[in-house]
């Protein structure tokens, strides 16, 4: 098992010693390069086809420090990625790993880099500071602003993000159904609290509360599982508030209903089935939603 640990650390002292019209391409070089496989995979263009076209830098630029804005006011929160943040970051993703080690995982290579957020950055704002993305196997992003509060919950946020990993190592990618969407999330934020324990349940679970989940959340979504399409299904997803941040329609969903449902959803299904999270997390979820009918009926204590 290999992890390729990309140090944005160095890479952002660097930039702050160069002329900025250097910087852009340098950080490219250094930090995206090695992510563009999961880019072309995500349809996400490394380069804009036009000036002031969508690519990967424009997408960044909507949450973190884009290298041309970096100052030394950042400073101290580069500081606080320091020798032992990551190496914290690999014992994370290394003992996660390590929980599918029986199944032979056909990934053996990772790459895994983190990203200084923008503070101000409402959509960071509302994940109460910190967001991942581990969906496309072999490549692992965080996004933090590096305060001692965010890194506590590192840990916990890279065994959500491994969870998602390792799923679709061996599951086939759908293209974004709300089943699968809502079945995921509740896989990977069960795996990390089984891992990092219940007090570091990420902000998407623990800021919705058990009455809005039994009498909004549910019965909406199961009414709707068969929404397909990542932009169709953001707001089911994520809530009216964030699809609001990108541009979309609400359907009168709260912060990351889905991603709430999901994890009592799972949370029921382990329960009833006996399954370890490690061996639900490679179910379709199709064979997940099965055996969990009565969830969507039954109130969630």
């Amino acid at each position: 098992m290999k992890i390729n640990i990309i140090r944005s650390d160095k890479v952002y002292r660097n930039l702050l010693n160069m002329p900025i019209i250097e910087r852009r391409s340098y950080f490219k070089e250094q930090i995206l390069a090695p992510f563009k496989p999961k880019f072309y995979q995500q349809g996400i263009p490394y380069e804009a086809k036009q000036d002031g076209g969508f690519d990967i830098m424009m997408l960044l630029s909507w949450m973190h420090f884009i290298p041309e804005k970096l100052t030394l006011q950042q400073l101290p929160l580069i500081d606080n990625l320091d020798d032992r943040f990551w190496e914290n970051c690999e014992i994370a993703i290394r003992d996660s790993l390590a929980r599918f080690s029986s199944f032979k995982l056909p990934v053996q290579d990772y790459t895994f880099t983190t990203l200084l957020a923008n503070p101000v950055a409402p959509m960071l704002q509302i994940n109460n500071g910190y967001s991942g993305d581990g969906g496309i196997p072999g490549y692992i992003f965080l996004s933090l602003v590096p305060d001692s509060t965010i890194l506590s919950r590192i840990p916990s946020a890279l065994a959500h993000e491994v969870n998602h990993n390792v799923r679709y190592q061996f599951i086939e990618w759908d293209g974004g159904s709300l089943m699968e969407m809502i079945v995921a999330e509740g896989l990977a934020e069960n795996f990390a609290v089984q891992m990092y324990g219940k007090e570091n349940l990420g902000p998407w679970v623990s800021k919705t509360n058990l009455d809005t989940l039994n009498q909004i959340i549910k019965p909406f979504l199961h009414s709707n599982l068969e929404v397909r399409g990542m932009q169709t299904i953001t707001a089911y997803l994520y809530g009216d508030e964030i699809a609001a941040m990108m541009g979309q329609d609400g359907v009168g969903m709260p912060y990351c209903a889905g991603y709430a449902c999901g994890y009592y959803l799972i949370k029921y299904y382990l329960e009833k089935t006996g399954k370890t999270i490690e061996e639900a997390s490679l179910l379709p979820a199709s064979e997940i939603l099965a055996e969990v009918e009565e969830f969507w009926i039954e109130t969630t204590h």
